[in-house]
């Protein structure tokens, strides 16, 4: 109920402005950071930086596989307990960012960085 809630909100959002509506899809933390790009660019990122995600359909090890970049750098992957629905919205085609909203310096890579995922209306 809620979520039809919040789409009818923005729907109507978008039907009075002209300017386009996002919706929050998830927020999640960065999977695999600690074997790719994400060290070496540390010091660079900052909470509100956008970040792509890029469908690896051909993945072996996970069909679902959404790729995390920030500026043409692999910072890791959607987890892969939550990519369903983001692999399904973009083989659809959906208009999708993501961001990174939180940067955290911790021992667990899990905690490092946590990203969101909007769907434009």
């Amino acid at each position: 109920m809620r979520f039809l809630l919040t789409l009818s909100l923005a729907l109507w959002l978008h039907a009075a402005q002209a300017d386009s509506v996002r919706l929050l899809v998830q927020s999640s933390p960065l999977a695999g950071s600690q074997y790719y790009a994400l060290g070496a660019y540390w010091l660079e990122l900052k909470v509100g930086d956008r970040l792509e995600l890029i469908r690896e359909p051909k993945n072996r090890h996970d069909p679902q596989a959404i790729r995390i970049e920030w500026r043409g750098h692999k910072l890791g992957y959607v987890p892969r307990a939550e990519n369903r629905a983001i692999a399904a919205a973009l083989d659809r085609g959906d208009k999708l960012v993501a961001g990174i909203s939180r940067l955290t310096e911790h021992p667990n890579p899990w905690r490092r960085v946590e990203f969101e995922v909007f769907i434009e209306l």
